[in-house]
Order: C-alpha cells, then sequence, then structure tokens
C-alpha cells in the first residue's frame, strides 16, 4: 500500500511537468459487481455487491497529441449480499476508490470526438456500514460485516470525449476495477473458502473543462 501511495504521489508532481492541458471532471452513473461462490461442506453461497451507484471526480492533463493521464476518486454505494437458494443476507456497504490512469485517445487533442482505453492502478477501500445483528442469514457459511478492507486494484476501460465547446465537453466512461476478494468485509465462516478477484464495472458520464 505504501508503494501504491508512493507511486501515485509521484504521479502527481511529476506529470504535470509535461501537461499542455488540464481537464478537471464530474461524473456520476452506476456500480456493478460479479458474484463469487463461496463453499462450504455443508453449503455454498453466492457473493456479491448489490447493483448501485457511482459518483467520481477526475484531473487529468494530456501530455501528447494521443497521450494523457488522470488521477480519480470514485465513490461507490452498493451493499453487500449473500444468496443461496431461497435464502439471503444483506449488509451496507460503500467502497473509496483512487486511481491513476493512462488515457490512449485514438484523435489529437484538437478533435471534437476523443475515443479512448485506459489502464492503471490504484487502491479501493470497502467498507462495511450496516447494522450488526444477533443473527445474520447463511452466518454458517460466511459473515458481512462491519469492517474495512483497503486492497491493490487494477483499472481498465474505456470512454469518449465530445468537445461541447472549446473549453467543456461531454464524456462517458466504462471501467473495470479489479482487486482481490475482500474477506475481511465478506468473511467466509469456518470451513468456508472463498478467493479469486471481483470486477466492478462502473459507467459513468459527466461533464470535463479544460484549464
Amino acid at each position: 500500500m505504501r508503494f501504491l501511495l508512493y507511486t501515485m504521489t509521484v504521479a502527481l508532481t511529476v506529470v504535470p511537468a509535461f501537461a499542455q492541458k488540464y481537464e478537471i471532471s464530474l461524473s456520476g452513473g452506476g456500480s456493478f459487481y460479479q458474484s463469487h461462490t463461496v463453499t462450504n461442506p455443508k453449503g455454498n453461497a453466492d457473493a456479491s455487491f448489490a447493483t448501485g451507484w457511482a459518483g467520481s471526480v477526475a484531473v487529468g492533463n494530456n501530455m501528447y497529441q494521443h497521450v494523457g493521464g488522470e488521477i480519480r476518486y470514485t465513490y461507490l454505494h452498493n451493499d453487500a449480499k449473500l444468496n443461496a437458494g431461497s435464502t439471503s443476507a444483506t449488509f451496507g456497504a460503500e467502497s473509496h476508490l483512487i486511481n491513476y490512469d493512462f488515457l490512449i485517445h485514438a484523435t489529437s487533442t484538437e478533435a471534437t470526438v476523443r475515443p479512448y482505453v485506459a489502464v492503471g492502478g490504484g487502491m479501493k477501500l470497502y467498507r462495511g456500514t450496516g447494522t450488526e445483528v444477533p443473527f445474520q442469514p447463511l452466518s454458517n457459511i460466511a459473515l458481512l460485516t462491519k469492517t474495512t478492507d483497503v486492497q491493490g486494484m487494477l483499472s481498465v476501460g474505456t470512454g469518449v470525449k465530445v468537445a461541447l465547446t472549446s473549453r467543456m465537453s461531454f464524456r462517458v466512461d466504462v471501467h473495470d476495477y479489479i482487486t482481490p476478494f475482500p474477506k475481511k468485509i465478506i468473511t467466509p465462516a469456518a470451513n468456508s473458502k472463498a478467493s479469486g478477484w471481483f470486477n466492478n464495472i462502473v459507467a459513468t458520464a459527466g461533464i470535463s473543462f479544460a484549464f
């Protein structure tokens, strides 16, 4: 985690030295997760986070005609959940993401329409916010907890910017934020196993302002 913080600090201090044009973006949209199976000799359960909403702010710069970069903070509201047959459990949860992405554009900085792909990394803080109860359904398989779990994160995505004026653009982004299974938030019970990577698809739309 210290290495990631150091890397992002360097990106913020070194990259702007090459910048020709800065942008600040405000976006909102939806957040969607795949499910993972928590296995137990007595039965399995699907663990995931419910469909929720997202809000983000990004500060970026165009280093070259086709290559740029941006640092982004994203807030996600997705409740944690477990399902096994007709039995389910939910628990309030949210996530805080910070990442740096390199943006590779298909067109130059002067173009009206600028499709791009993004790749980078950062950190994701999962946080359980629900109310704990004496008994939680499916607790013999896994427990949804009121705690935090910080994970390293891979960020990949695509998007497009459409110029509305010389200083304002409309943008649409779709990112896949990939982290290891957050076992502190969805904690496998004794004899249960959970592993793998969580894919979190975040689709947003917003406005960018150049300065």
